[in-house]
């Protein structure tokens, strides 16, 4: 009687294991991943959740949850080299199974921290100019990812000046000077400058004091327009450059929408959040095993043109119903 008892106790403890929830048995050799993000900008910069949010649903559509199954650890450089080098370390120590980043320094930075850890950049704009990776098809390295745009992005900034403000004969290009990105995206639009007659000056970026003293100078002669390029530096001072742009009067393009979001008159450029979003793939792909070194370099796929009417409006310009039918997004 006892061995019968017995016998059906074990039963019931056999039965009762096959009925656990999967998913529950799923949890327990379910391998954590961990993820290393190092942004370029702050964590109350106003892109900073968006950017985030777009890249976590891209991973919550591949079924990486971050504190299930994933772990990130982020970092936040808002514009200053010496947090790059210092997180870039930190982020290395942790040995993450692959690392995001959006910006072609702050890439630099962890390639010289490992060669062997991956790293996906989400918005850098000449990666083999920069020496980040051999070439856009076999990048051969330990990063990849996805480009900002191709340098002849850049004359389109200078023919939509002269379209939404037809009077501007001079422009002053805000650049970083001392980076490929900033003097290759300069070399385009001043190849562009004849043929829309518009004489262009540079402006460098990284000095807040130089921006104010130019600008101001600039706006004097009433014919001038500024084009703001993408670099980080232009990123630390968009605040200063739009309140310039709307305290002077003078037409400004720039590079991305948070820009007109801001105040900014008009830009023209990929969606940064989308390229986040994809960006989420390539980690995937990553963490199931493949390797940077055999992930092509991909270009953007969706550009947008967003037009502040309202700053329109203060700086007394008339926007071109072609134009405006042309936008992505008005904002009034």
């Amino acid at each position: 009687m006892a061995s019968c008892i017995q016998r059906r106790k074990f039963l019931a403890t056999l039965g009762g294991a096959a009925a656990w929830p999967l998913a529950a048995r799923a949890q327990q050799t379910e391998h954590t991943r961990r993820i290393g993000v190092l942004m370029n900008t702050g964590a109350d910069d106003p892109q900073s959740p968006l950017r985030l949010a777009a890249f976590l649903q891209g991973l919550s559509e591949l079924g990486w949850i971050d504190g299930r199954n994933v772990r990130i650890e982020y970092r936040w450089g808002a514009g200053d080299p010496e947090r790059y080098r210092r997180y870039a370390a930190e982020l290395v120590a942790l040995a993450p199974d692959v690392i995001l980043t959006p910006a072609a320094p702050i890439v630099g930075v962890l390639q010289q921290a490992t060669r062997t850890v991956p790293i996906v950049f989400a918005g850098v704009i000449d990666p083999v100019g920069a020496g980040l990776v051999e070439s856009l098809a076999r990048p051969v390295g330990n990063a990849t990812g996805f480009t900002l745009f191709e340098y002849g992005v850049s004359g389109k900034w200078l023919e939509l000046l002269k379209e939404i403000a037809p009077g501007v004969k001079r422009a002053a290009i805000i650049r970083d000077p001392t980076t490929a990105t900033g003097i290759g995206q300069f070399a385009v639009i001043q190849a562009v400058a004849p043929s829309v007659g518009v004489e262009v000056i540079s402006v460098g970026a990284r000095d807040a004091g130089n921006i104010e003293r130019v600008v101001t100078a600039f706006a004097r002669e009433r014919t001038g327009g500024l084009i703001v390029v993408a670099s980080a530096a232009d990123l630390a001072h968009r605040d200063l450059v739009i309140t310039l742009a709307a305290r002077h009067k003078v037409p400004a393009v720039y590079w991305e929408r948070f820009f007109v979001t801001g105040g900014g008159l008009i830009s023209y450029g990929p969606d940064s959040s989308d390229m986040f979003r994809r960006a989420a793939g390539y980690v995937d792909r990553i963490l199931k095993g493949e390797k940077p070194a055999d992930l092509p370099v991909q270009a953007p796929t969706k550009y947008e043109l967003v037009i502040n009417l309202k700053t329109a409006k203060a700086l007394g310009l008339d926007v071109p119903p072609m134009l405006l039918a042309r936008a992505d997004e008005v904002i009034e």
